[in-house]
């Protein structure tokens, strides 16, 4: 390994049990208040279509990189009109170039464990649902089968999903962080672990950050109650305040990259919008830092569900929520999944969205199962809409001057939380993002990218080194793509 690389500790390995578990972390939620506004939501929800001088101001705010408020967010959600509506996504475009450059930050998930013992009316892996889904908890041999293929296609990033159910504990999880980090192909290695899981105890959360995830992520579903009791009627999850507090858990156990999410589809998606915003608002007050990132998944089929579908959101008003989430967060990273098809993403990314996943593959044990190419609901949570190759999607992004990027370097040399808000200024994307994103692309066109998207990469790497003024850091830059060149890895700023 060069000198140029990591300077954090390493991940010790550790022997891996398979022994039963049987703990549930009990929702304790006496003295907790909902901080979710609904009155005032669905009074900012009515008021009338915003004027000329309103939409300047709110988007004079949000190309100043501010946050917006509840009742700002509902100026653009009111706005209707074609012309003003062109305004919104012109000013998500700007913005998003300004503060995430021309780089997309790219993943995996992995699917871990689909019992569950929650009752989710849109979810294939609840409980009930005993004859249309396939329970299975991959074994730890069969973990380091999925990570040895993520590696060999490229993979550095990773979402572990759990479902909620008394085996997978913190420990269990703490266990598959360590193994993910282990498992080391070539010149492959996973670089972040990101969880998305049921809502610990401060207890359960300090056990995954002393193995070194990265954001941990908590959809609250739907922030409008009655909706939330209507589609998560028993089990843990059925508590909507252990659900919605469960981050602030998580801040209060160190882990300061935590993300938010609604399923959107179960209710009104402005009303969600307007939910997100408050969260986001909430742990700015309270920790003073907001959410990592922000999730937007619409609501797909899946195995056995059939519920009311007149809250179903449209392409159009989809485009629209993520140019108003992008207007109203500045500085929070916007994922987009794979619920959604090629041709959704190509659109969508440009309006503000910051990561996606790629050569995405939901079913347990998918990603090594290299025979088994249709998607099987009774062995996925829902269907996803891109399943094209990672390479395919990289190389797409190429041809779209976007830069494909695997970075980690803002978690390990410590800009996370608090921290990385202050980073976040003009010139953050010149100092660190862009030049860490062309240092890991040039490992994956080195590594494994296909004849002809190496020579995209390598076009576009060029372009971009072009644009970038002489200084140290650009000659400090290149010698380190040259050494990745060379063969060494894991180089960054």
């Amino acid at each position: 390994m060069s000198n140029l690389t990591r300077n954090i500790p390493a991940v010790q390995p550790r022997a891996v049990s398979r022994r039963r578990r049987a703990r549930v972390v009990m929702p304790q939620t006496a003295g907790l208040v909902d901080f979710i506004p609904a009155a005032r939501i669905e009074a900012l929800l009515q008021r009338p279509p915003a004027t000329p001088a309103e939409l300047d101001a709110v988007l004079a705010k949000s190309l100043a990189k501010q946050r917006l408020e509840l009742d700002e967010m509902a100026v653009l959600l009111s706005v209707t009109d074609p012309a003003q509506l062109e305004r919104i996504f012109a000013a998500a475009r700007e913005l998003k170039k300004t503060v995430y450059g021309n780089r997309i930050v790219l993943f995996a998930p992995l699917y871990i464990g689909n019992k569950c013992i929650n009752s989710c009316r849109f979810c294939g892996f609840r409980q009930e649902n005993t004859t249309g889904s396939i329970r299975r908890t991959l074994k730890i041999e069969e973990l380091r089968a999925e990570l040895t293929a993520l590696e060999n296609k490229g993979h550095k990033r990773l979402i572990l999903v759990f479902g909620e159910h008394p085996d997978y504990d913190p420990d269990f999880m703490a266990e598959c962080v360590r193994t993910c980090y282990q498992t080391k192909v070539g010149h492959g290695e996973i670089r972040r672990v990101n969880i998305n899981a049921a809502p610990l105890d401060v207890e359960g959360y300090r056990k995954l950050k002393a193995v070194g995830i990265g954001t941990y992520q908590i959809f609250q579903e739907s922030y409008h109650r009655p909706t939330y009791a209507s589609m998560c009627p028993k089990g843990p999850k059925s508590d909507f305040l252990w659900r919605l507090y469960g981050l602030d858990r998580a801040q209060e156990a160190g882990c300061d990259d935590v993300g938010i999410g609604a399923l959107l589809g179960l209710y009104d998606w402005r009303f969600e919008a307007l939910g997100l915003l408050a969260h986001t608002v909430h742990l700015e007050e309270r920790f003073h830092v907001g959410p990592h990132t922000i999730s937007f998944p619409r609501l797909k089929v899946a195995s056995n569900v059939d519920i009311d579908r007149r809250w179903e959101v449209s392409d159009a008003d989809f485009k629209r929520l993520i140019a108003i989430l992008r207007l109203s967060v500045p500085y929070t990273g916007m994922i987009l999944t794979a619920r959604e098809s090629p041709e959704v993403r190509r659109e969508l990314i440009q309006f503000g969205c910051s990561q996606i996943d790629a050569g995405t593959r939901i079913e347990l044990g998918g990603y090594s199962d290299a025979e088994r190419q249709d998607q099987d609901l009774r062995r996925e949570q829902f269907k996803i809409g891109d399943a094209r190759p990672l390479d395919e999607v990289v190389a797409e992004l190429l041809d779209a001057g976007e830069i494909p990027s695997y970075c980690t370097a803002c978690y390990r040399r410590g800009r996370t939380g608090e921290h990385f808000m202050e980073f976040a200024i003009p010139g953050f994307i010149k100092r660190f993002c862009t030049p860490n994103a062309l240092l890991t692309l040039k490992e994956y066109l080195v590594d494994y990218a296909s004849p002809g998207t190496r020579v995209k990469g390598e076009r576009l790497m060029a372009a971009e080194l072009t644009k970038m003024p002489e200084s140290e850091q650009k000659a400090e830059l290149l010698t380190r793509i040259a050494a990745v060149e060379r063969g060494d890895r894991d180089l960054f700023f």
